[in-house]
């Protein structure tokens, strides 16, 4: 596999991130164990969960039927807004890693920084604390703005692996990518595929035709050619399998030119950051 084709990236901590991974948002507790252990066995290495999709159970015994290892599976999930606070965060990874029979997360992020709550920054600090203990090999957050993440910064002095994002092809999130890259931070997509609203884009149908792949497949590429993370969800095998399929091909610099021109500061297909106090 040609170095432009790495499978991972490696995060300011040193520590590597499949650049691919399977979400599990919207899969229940019953369908999870099965879902999950078939991504495993197709390829996915990075499996996202949090506590609020209710599902960390089914996960937690897929991880127990598969054939894998533990340290072969990067698992990542993340504490909710009503458990956000610094002892009420130990409590939440407590109860995450119950469920998900580890004693380990390779990642553990805040999901939402709830700013009226204005909790964030103690759920960081006990962030803090769960990695230096080795309990969560490395930390990060979710749908935070650069204010808030430089504010993690300036009061702790410890910078985010990763921000997890609302970003696709019609939500590029140029200025805060930037900053990201600047401060060495992993920049992850959720809703990748924008919920399937991207298929039908004229710009992307027609490169998908030039590549012989699906408007999915040249979305996901174009995550990978910009060094972000995607975790694209599926309940159907053929659509597990034709999301990681993606290592085989590459994006022209002219077509990458072209799909950052459908980029629209109106395309956020879930909620804002900025007003979203759940």
């Amino acid at each position: 596999m040609s170095e432009s084709n790495s499978k991972y990236i490696t995060m300011n901590d040193k520590m590597l991130i499949p650049t691919v991974g399977f979400g599990t948002w919207q899969i229940s507790d019953a369908e999870a164990p099965k879902i999950v252990e078939e991504a495993l066995e197709i390829g996915y290495r990075l499996i996202d969960t949090a506590a609020m999709y209710k599902n960390e159970e089914g996960i937690g015994a897929a991880l127990k039927n598969t054939k894998l290892k533990r340290e072969e599976i990067f698992l990542a999930t993340k504490v909710w807004n009503t458990d956000q606070g610094y002892d009420a965060t130990l409590r939440a990874m407590d109860s995450s890693l119950s469920k998900l029979k580890t004693d380990y997360l390779d990642l553990y992020m805040i999901h939402w920084p709830a700013p009226k709550q204005d909790k964030y920054l103690s759920s960081w600090k006990a962030l803090m604390r769960l990695r230096k203990e080795g309990i969560a090999k490395t930390i990060g957050v979710c749908n935070f703005n650069q204010e808030q993440i430089e504010r993690l910064i300036n009061e702790t002095g410890i910078i985010p692996a990763v921000n997890q994002i609302e970003l696709h092809p019609h939500f590029q999130q140029k200025e805060l990518r930037a900053f990201h890259e600047k401060h060495n931070i992993v920049t992850e997509a959720w809703s990748p595929l924008a919920r399937g609203k991207l298929f039908s884009d004229e710009q992307i149908v027609a490169i998908a035709k030039t590549h012989n792949k699906t408007p999915a497949q040249i979305v996901l590429r174009w995550h990978f050619d910009n060094g972000i993370i995607a975790i694209p969800k599926s309940s159907t095998e053929s659509r597990i399998l034709e999301n990681i399929d993606i290592f085989n091909f590459s994006l022209t610099p002219s077509e990458l030119t072209i799909l950052s021109t459908i980029d629209n500061i109106n395309g956020r297909t879930g909620p804002s950051p900025d007003t979203a106090d759940f």
